[in-house]
């Protein structure tokens, strides 16, 4: 008998994501610029409440993460009730797709958007549809001229990741005001914590029924490694959301080391200060031997070269010295490397070999 098992259609088109590298093959020692982890790692407090839940591995964690939500309530001055929490905010952004997406319907992400964007949709049965930046910033008349009436999700990322770059508040508004009525706005804010007195949309979460906004704990909370990630959306959306995540899907050393860190604001402050600090000298450094960026607000810089071969000699060069960054051809940016912000002399041995790349 011939057999006849096949995945759901869109999933055969799904290209496998790649994280960051880690690893340079005959080389030691390397430091890893790839990935935009904190350098600082997470606080102590957050480590502390870690090794602590050591001791309650045999219990169940929490499933409803009440004491989660409410510290980030707390935190943010936000509702509890309109807050959803996942391993990772790329699991809410799969939740949606599978939510409110779906066969004959359409997402719209942008063209350097994150890779995600587009495998979830895919996944869902959905087509992706990519919409043209303006000078590698999000184009809101653009996206607003893309949507149909099988538009469902309209994903954007602000700041943006790989570009760094982010569009006002004005602009979001407008744009999720002129949204087709069956069509969620979805503000992914994994970069949020890295701008200043800025909100990621929660406001306009709170003001409109079509907007989310998701978040993460893994870049300026240094908690990659846990994976723990929440949004925040209207409650018709958060109960979709909570009817198809799993009851346990943050485990109980993730749930106690998120509240610690959330609460944590000095170290969060200090953070975000040193991460500036660090961005804005290496992108300085960068431009002063050739190799410019867009402002980023962000917690890394996408470094554009004068082509594609030469991003691709300087990565080489970057990974001999035992230095791994992010080369970005996947994201329609085959001349430009994404460069995580690392700590001080990460920054100046970085700053350092490009510009013995470049012969200075």
């Amino acid at each position: 008998m011939t057999q006849t098992i096949a995945p759901q259609p869109g999933i055969m088109d799904i290209s496998l994501y790649q994280g960051g590298a880690s690893e340079v093959a005959g080389v030691e020692n390397v430091v890893k610029l790839s990935s935009n982890e904190n350098p600082l790692g997470p606080s102590d407090g957050a480590i502390k409440a870690f090794q602590q839940a050591a001791f309650k591995l045999h219990r169940y964690p929490s499933s409803d993460h009440a004491g989660l939500r409410h510290a980030i309530a707390e935190v943010h001055g936000l509702d509890a009730d309109k807050i959803v929490c996942a391993a990772g905010s790329g699991d809410i952004l799969n939740y949606l797709c599978q939510a409110y997406a779906g066969p004959g319907t359409e997402v719209i992400h942008t063209e350097h958007g994150f890779a995600l964007y587009r495998i979830y949709a895919l996944a869902a049965g959905a087509t992706p549809v990519e919409v043209k930046e303006r000078e590698r910033v999000t184009d809101v008349d653009a996206i607003l001229a893309s949507c149909t009436d099988k538009t469902r999700l309209v994903f954007i990322a602000n700041p943006n990741n790989p570009t760094g770059t982010m569009i006002g508040s004005a602009e979001i508004a407008r744009l999720a005001d002129g949204l087709p009525a069956q069509c969620l706005l979805v503000l992914d804010g994994a970069y949020a914590e890295y701008v200043e007195d800025y909100d990621a949309g929660a406001g306009l979460v709170d003001s409109r029924e079509n907007v989310v906004m998701t978040r993460t704990f893994s870049k300026l909370y240094g908690l990659g490694g846990l994976r723990i990630g929440w949004g925040y959306a209207p409650k018709p959306v958060i109960d979709v959301l909570n009817r198809i995540r799993g009851p346990f899907n943050l485990s109980g050393a993730a749930i106690d080391a998120a509240q610690v860190a959330v609460r944590d604001r000095k170290y969060a402050d200090h953070c975000r200060a040193e991460n500036a600090r660090w961005r804005h000298w290496m992108a300085e450094a960068l431009a002063e031997i050739g190799v410019p960026s867009d402002v980023s607000c962000a917690n890394f810089i996408l470094a554009r070269f004068a082509s594609e071969d030469e991003a691709q000699n300087c990565d080489a060069y970057l990974q001999s010295q035992g230095l791994i960054v992010r080369q970005v051809g996947g994201y329609n940016l085959p001349n430009c490397l994404r460069i995580t912000v690392g700590d001080e002399a990460s920054c100046r041995r970085v700053v350092h070999a490009v510009r013995q790349f470049k012969g200075g």
